[in-house]
Parts: structure tokens; sequence; C-alpha cells
């Protein structure tokens, strides 16, 4: 059983890839799209799901930052937080950084997203009849 270091304790990197596995699916993210925003192989990324290996501790900070967990909820040393995360990375970085618009480029962005949301929910009612 492979175990590595984290901060002061022993962690079981089966827990690891089970709790990498769970949290990549629980956002829609499929192997091969966390694997190409890693910048691996999706064989390598796949091994690390089976626990056939692990990745580098800078990899694994990346794979926290993606997933937005902090690194003891992907190594399973504490409880995973079910919040209301954007899932998708791209859109998650950008969300970050729109408190440094000003405000009417901000206003502006919740029309476009308004107008998108009002749209899909437009075309979902009339796909329904």
């Amino acid at each position: 059983m492979t175990k590595i270091h984290f901060f002061t304790g022993l962690v079981d990197m089966s827990v690891f890839s089970e709790r990498l596995k769970l949290l990549r699916a629980s956002r829609n993210i499929t192997q091969a799209r966390l694997a190409g925003l890693l910048e691996v192989d999706p064989r390598v990324y796949n091994r690390w799901e089976r626990g056939l290996a692990t990745p580098q501790f800078d990899t694994i900070i990346k794979i926290a930052n993606i997933l937005q967990v902090s690194i003891d909820e992907l190594a399973g040393r504490k409880e995973a937080e079910d919040s209301s995360k954007i899932h998708n990375h791209e859109l998650s970085n950008l969300y970050q950084q729109v408190d440094n618009l000003p405000d009417e480029d901000q206003k502006a962005l919740i029309l476009v997203i308004d107008s998108f949301i009002k749209k899909a929910q437009m075309l979902k009612v009339v796909g329904t009849h």
C-alpha cells in the first residue's frame, strides 16, 4: 500500500484515489478533461484514480485547486464540503476575478449571464411542448 506524508500524518493513497474519482465525478468533469487541465496524459491520470500510481505533490495541489477543495479534503483527512461552488474550472477562475471589475462592467456581466440563463430556460420550456 502506497502512503505519502501530508504535513504531519500518513494518508492511505487508496483513499486519495477514491476521493479523487468522487470529487471529479461530482463536478461532471471527465478524466480526459481533468488530465488536460493538469497537462498530463489521460492514461497517467487514470492510473491515479485506480490507485496504481500517485501524482507528485505539486500536481496534487493543482488537482485540489481545479476541484476547489483543500488538500485535506482530497486526501480524505477531512470530509468534502458540499457547497455551491462553480464546477467548471474556467468559469470558476473568471468568477473569482469579477469583483475586480468596475461596477459598470459587473452590471453588464450580470445582464449577459441573465440573458443566457433566460434563453436556456425558454428553450427548455419550448422544447417540452
